[in-house]
């Protein structure tokens, strides 16, 4: 089969496009998916020019992908050939990821595939969809009455974040880099848009909420956009970052009661944690449910054929992008 290699950590031209045999099912749980797709994310090329977070080189990245059951396991129960399937799985080291045109993975992290999403729209999801669901349900609670601020709300996780945070009642708040990506952040439900270029976020978001500051504070951009947050999140509000937000003086943040939680949604892989794995496939069931009842939409800024990856990346870094790239091999 195809696939798209890495040998050790570096630039997107690190990625590689070679011939490697099939993947074999071995376990009689696991189940082989002829991948159609495989969205790309933020984390693939930090793993590629950081290094792997487990195993050893060489390694196929990839988390999301999306495609048909090609065999079974003895045991598999959920799943029979021709099932079309959605997945977050594989791709930091050690197993393998979806940049591939086949992979095998346990029945236990597959779910069925909504029916109105293609296999590029649903390969583009279950990372982004989890990772904005951890943060805004699971761990912020948001619902009726709230007023969220989601950072980059044109981008992978934020044009998600703003669905759910509507789906769950909320009041959304957006910044944007330009007036096309307002429009489209609008289109998803988003109540105000911030041109975070012409206007200053934080008194934007206070003259939004009366001088109050957001219930919640989604920040999906970095350190700074992390420490400015702080002064536009409400008394007792929630501040939540997808990014480690370094060293932070933390006095004013004590002095409005806040909140501060960090999501890392990969962390039942890297630490094992088999419970967690059945909460995040009930968040794809969920999503699922919403998508095929027109709730929900993904957006996919572009699509790559399978060699193309290390464009890809340089997309992805450029960070221009509304919505996601994917893969196709």
């Amino acid at each position: 089969m195809k696939a798209v290699i890495v040998t050790a950590a570096g630039g997107p031209e690190a990625l590689q496009t070679v011939e490697l045999a099939e993947p074999v099912v071995s376990s009689p749980t696991e189940v082989k998916i002829r991948l159609r797709a495989a969205g790309i994310n933020p984390v693939d090329t930090k793993v590629r020019s950081k290094g792997l977070m487990q195993g050893s080189y060489p390694a196929v990245l990839g988390c999301d992908g999306a495609g048909e059951v090609v065999e079974t396991g003895s045991a598999v129960s959920r799943f029979k050939p021709g099932d079309a399937v959605w997945f977050c799985h594989g791709g930091l080291g050690g197993t393998q990821g979806n940049y591939a045109e086949f992979n095998v993975i346990d029945e236990s992290h597959l779910e069925a595939k909504p029916a109105n999403l293609d296999f590029v729209h649903a390969a583009a999801a279950p990372l982004v969809l989890i990772t904005a669901w951890e943060s805004l349900v699971t761990q912020t609670r948001i619902g009726e009455g709230h007023t969220v601020l989601v950072h980059a709300g044109a981008g992978g996780v934020g044009h998600v974040a703003i669905q759910i945070a509507k789906l769950r009642g909320a009041r959304v708040i957006t910044t944007v880099g330009s007036r096309e990506k307002a429009e489209f952040a609008r289109s998803l439900g988003a109540d105000e848009t911030i041109l975070y270029r012409d206007q200053d976020f934080v008194q934007r978001t206070l003259e939004l909420t009366q001088g109050k500051g957001a219930d919640v504070v989604y920040d999906t951009v970095g350190p700074d956009i992390f420490k400015r947050s702080i002064e536009a999140t409400a008394y007792y509000g929630q501040l939540v970052t997808l990014l480690d937000p370094g060293a932070v003086e933390l006095k004013e943040a004590r002095m409005r009661n806040l909140g501060i939680h960090l999501t890392l949604m990969l962390s039942p892989w890297l630490r094992n944690l088999d419970d967690h794995w059945a909460r995040q496939n009930q968040i794809l069931r969920q999503c699922a449910e919403w998508i095929d009842a027109g709730k929900l939409r993904l957006h996919v800024a572009d699509t790559l054929p399978l060699a193309d990856a290390a464009e890809a990346h340089r997309l992805v870094e450029a960070g221009h992008s509304s919505g996601k790239l994917v893969l196709v091999p």
